[in-house]
């Protein structure tokens, strides 16, 4: 059977959206991107109905991909209480979609999250999020990669992209644009005569990294989890 749907899960800014945004234009499929708690209403009934309505638009422009961004925030576990009825209400509503695929058309569901434990276990489970990706933070290729791209972006010039990639070890894909980005901001100051390079150097020792070892260790210890499952 093939897989329905995929569970892009990380930490914050490394690139799950982009990732998503990628697979459509790689397949050509129509891309159909929502924030989870874009769908949440107060009132009742309104949230089952705009989830029911984002497949129904997906299934009229088949073959198409939806997109659940922080799909935690609609879909968070049915026990915990936290959500009352209308939490339910809305699992279940997303459940049932994803149950009728088959008579839908040729849908595909991507979701990410940063919290993948607060997700309701039904969502998990084989015909719904068939495949679960861990999104890491960048390794030095990928992080060359931005800082080229940004370079180029910005018309940075006479920078060692090699060198800044070994010193944003640790550092999300969002937080090194950012750096280059903020970096562009300052070499532009009246009266900086300092290089580029100096500049983005100066940048990364003052930027603290968001990504904490509890952060990283919390996603090795779900996705651990996850596999003694199976």
């Amino acid at each position: 059977m093939p897989t329905k749907g995929v569970l892009l899960y990380g930490p914050p800014g490394c690139s799950k959206t982009m990732t998503a945004q990628a697979m459509a234009t790689e397949t050509g499929f129509n891309f159909f991107a929502v924030k989870g708690g874009e769908l949440l209403n107060m009132y009742v009934g309104e949230t089952e109905r705009a989830i029911r309505n984002i497949f129904k638009r997906a299934a009229e422009a088949s073959p198409s991909i939806i997109f659940f961004d922080e799909i935690d925030s609609l879909a968070g576990t049915r026990s915990g209480g936290s959500g009352g009825s209308s939490g339910v209400q809305a699992v279940t509503t997303l459940l049932t979609e994803m149950a009728g695929f088959e008579e839908r058309g040729n849908i595909f569901v991507l979701a990410a999250t940063n919290r993948p434990d607060s997700l309701d276990p039904a969502l998990l489970r084989p015909g719904r999020f068939d495949e679960l990706i861990y999104v890491p933070l960048p390794d030095i290729k990928a992080r060359e990669a931005i800082i080229a791209r940004m370079a180029k972006k910005l018309r940075f010039r006479d920078i060692d992209v090699e060198e800044l990639a070994r010193m944003t070890d640790g550092y999300s894909g969002a937080e090194v644009a950012n750096i280059c980005g903020s970096a562009f901001s300052r070499s532009r100051e009246p009266g900086d005569n300092a290089t580029a390079m100096e500049v983005l150097k100066a940048k990364i020792r003052t930027t603290p990294k968001g990504v904490t070892y509890e952060h990283l260790s919390y996603f090795n210890n779900w996705h651990n989890q996850r596999k003694g499952l199976f």
